[in-house]
């Protein structure tokens, strides 16, 4: 990433230096990914879908620690595995909407709020700004060749209410509250960088 782009990265030493923990990404563009895989402080383990482990990319992914997920089912394996991830103190990878959208935190799927409440880990929201700002001259679906591209951390928070509880009503409360949370953090990550 330092290579082709210029990445700032912003607040890294609010991510908790052990212990598991979700880095919650808002996602506009392809890069945001790989851009947070090489700029975090701690390796990331992100859930992508099943489409991109074909293959080159299949052994590279998998030999990175990504993993894979069947957006079209409920992926028991997947979710055993981000779990896991958690459990060996490892930070998990979440785009929260579930796709590349505006990258605006409109619309949370409850998959993060699950993980969180059941894997313990307090949530870190990451914004990553400047990705869809220009088109690239070479290539025109990438940003230019070293521009510019913010990556923001946030504050660690806990998505539970501090009961323990893992129902439904539950996880859909915290899914309130951590949209709350992380389309905050963008907007400050928004004034702070001028983007």
């Amino acid at each position: 990433m330092y290579g082709l782009w210029k990445p700032r990265v912003l607040g890294a030493w609010r991510v908790p230096v052990s212990g598991p923990v979700i880095l919650a990404v808002n996602h506009s563009h392809m890069i945001d990914g790989p851009m947070l895989m090489g700029t975090a402080p701690r390796p990331v383990h992100f859930l992508i879908k099943k489409e991109a482990f074909v293959g080159p990319l299949d052994p590279f992914l998998r030999g990175i620690g990504q993993l894979k997920v069947d957006r079209a089912t409920a992926d028991r394996t997947a979710i055993s595995n981000a779990l896991g991830v958690l459990a060996d103190g490892g930070v998990l990878g979440i785009f929260p909407e579930g796709t590349r959208g505006e990258g605006d935190f409109a619309s949370l799927r409850a998959g993060l709020s699950y993980f969180a409440v059941r894997g313990g880990a307090p949530i870190v929201p990451v914004a990553v700004l400047g990705s869809t700002e220009r088109r690239g001259r070479l290539i025109r679906g990438l940003p230019p060749l070293r521009g510019r591209v913010d990556v923001v951390f946030g504050d660690p928070f806990e998505a539970g209410d501090g009961s323990g509880r893992r129902t439904r009503k539950a996880l859909d409360e915290a899914t309130v509250r951590i949209q709350e949370r992380l389309t905050a953090h963008l907007e400050s990550a928004r004034r702070f960088t001028g983007r």
